[in-house]
């Protein structure tokens, strides 16, 4: 205990120099979270966004579709069923599809396209694609008419110009592109809105009508009221064609998907598939998405299901994004292991200053007797009082960040939002909530601070009196 008295006594008789060397461990806390937050957190943003636009997290298919993903692998759609997965105490609803594939066209423009068959109220529940409905385009009219109106700043203008022909499913993203500061956002907003707003309708089930993708749409000179033509092979080889008007167009968060989608009520894909009363999937809506919990849910769903059908979860559904992922994961753990590497220098750098600051004081409790040893444990524990100050200031500081960026996570706008769409990505970061992550950081940093430690020890220990006097 004395020892450790002296320990933090001795910290305090040099602020500076224990504030530098706590503040390097900090700084090397901080970075490690808050990139690896980033890191984590971006992922599961990506995951997120596939499995709520397409997948879902489970899936009940018939056994043969998901390797040969044609029209004859369907199942009924069994009332019976639904009610057995519904009693499942983790299953909030079923979500039934129809999907396949198809050759669009739409005057001279033809494109294959993906053809998901939904119920509107049912697929809310799951990938709610009604709130992904385009509000705002900025049409070559709406980027003309913005460029004449003089009470609009020229920096808008050019954004707009910038973005034209972009889509907007809410005003808040559009005023993010444009760069329009709240404060001028009450004046500017209902002009930009007035010029950019277009009116999407709504599909219902035993209607025929049509949502597109919003990228899918701009390819084939689609707008709202026009007709896509759909043809392709239906059930048992027969002939799939129909023709359905355009009710609106939608956005979705993945570029993929948004550039091939056509959404069509659940019953009249059926019949362009001469397929009645037939599924491609049933997809789960569940309470809990935890790993444990999906994989439970599918064992007791998984017990007493027919033999003609299986129960998928979402990373057999999305091998190639999984696979993508755990790639750049590793190559971002060797990203943070060059951090790491950079922090272990800095850390070794700050503790190899204050052991040649101290190098005379070492000689002279050396020369009135204190034990090499007794000096060392000193030293030892004022080495890890200034790793846990920093440790703890830099977790504390990292976990005020990451807790605001999970509410508030990183929205690129203009340029570099307009850079990322051009690569197919959503110009969005987000971090990820405090985790076991925290630990395994803060654990590395310790390991750095207790490594830089033998220096310092090997200097006590291998102490010449008289040349550290002299020093």
């Amino acid at each position: 205990m004395k020892n450790l008295i002296l320990a933090w006594r001795n910290l305090w008789r040099n602020r500076r120099r224990t504030l530098i060397t706590s503040a390097s461990v900090l700084f090397a806390v901080f970075f490690a979270l808050f990139f690896r937050s980033l890191q984590l957190g971006s992922y599961d943003h990506m995951y997120k966004n596939v499995i709520e636009s397409y997948t879902g997290y489970i899936q009940i298919q018939q056994k043969d579709f998901w390797d040969e993903k044609t029209v004859d692998n369907t199942f009924a759609d069994d009332q019976s069923l639904e009610k057995q997965v519904l009693a499942d105490e983790n299953v909030v609803a079923t979500v039934p599809r129809f999907e396949s594939f198809a050759l669009a066209s739409s005057g001279p423009n033809t494109k294959g396209v993906l053809v998901m068959g939904i119920d509107p109220e049912k697929e809310g529940l799951l990938s709610n694609v009604t709130d992904k409905k385009v509000k705002y385009r900025l049409t070559p009219e709406t980027v003309d008419q913005i460029s004449r109106d003089p009470k609009i700043p020229d920096q808008v203008k050019e954004l707009a110009t910038l973005f034209k022909n972009a889509a907007y499913t809410n005003a808040s993203r559009l005023q993010l592109d444009l760069k329009i500061k709240d404060k001028e956002a009450a004046e500017l907003m209902p002009l930009i809105e007035g010029y950019s707003s277009i009116q999407n309708g709504s599909i219902h089930m035993g209607e025929p009508g049509a949502w597109v993708g919003d990228e899918l749409a701009q390819y084939l000179q689609l707008g709202i009221g026009d007709t896509l033509v759909l043809i392709s092979q239906g059930y048992h080889a027969t002939t799939a064609a129909g023709k359905y008007a355009i009710r609106g167009i939608v956005k979705l968060p993945l570029p993929d998907m948004d550039n091939k989608i056509v959404y069509l009520p659940l019953d009249i894909c059926q019949s362009l598939f001469n397929a009645e009363n037939n599924l491609t999937s049933l997809a789960l809506s569940v309470k809990d998405t935890d790993d444990k919990s999906i994989e439970q849910t599918m064992q007791r769903i998984r017990s007493w299901i027919p033999d003609n059908l299986t129960v998928m979860e979402w990373r057999e559904m999305n091998e190639v994004m999984v696979s993508q992922m755990d790639a750049d994961n590793k190559s971002g753990m060797i990203m943070i292991g060059i951090l790491y590497l950079v922090i272990a220098f800095g850390v070794f750098g700050t503790v190899l200053m204050l052991t040649a600051e101290r190098r005379r004081e070492f000689g002279v409790l050396v020369a009135i007797g204190m034990q090499k040893k007794k000096l060392a444990s000193i030293m030892s524990l004022e080495m890890l009082l200034i790793g846990l100050l920093g440790i703890l200031g830099g977790a504390a500081v990292a976990t005020v960040v990451i807790l605001y960026g999970v509410d508030h996570p990183i929205v690129f706008k203009g340029e570099m939002a307009k850079m990322f769409e051009d690569y197919g990505f959503e110009p969005k970061m987000a971090f990820w909530g405090i985790d076991t992550y925290y630990i395994w950081q803060m654990v590395i940093v310790a390991l750095m601070v207790l490594l830089a430690l033998f220096y310092p020890l090997r200097k006590i220990f291998g102490l010449n009196v008289v040349n550290a006097l002299r020093a």
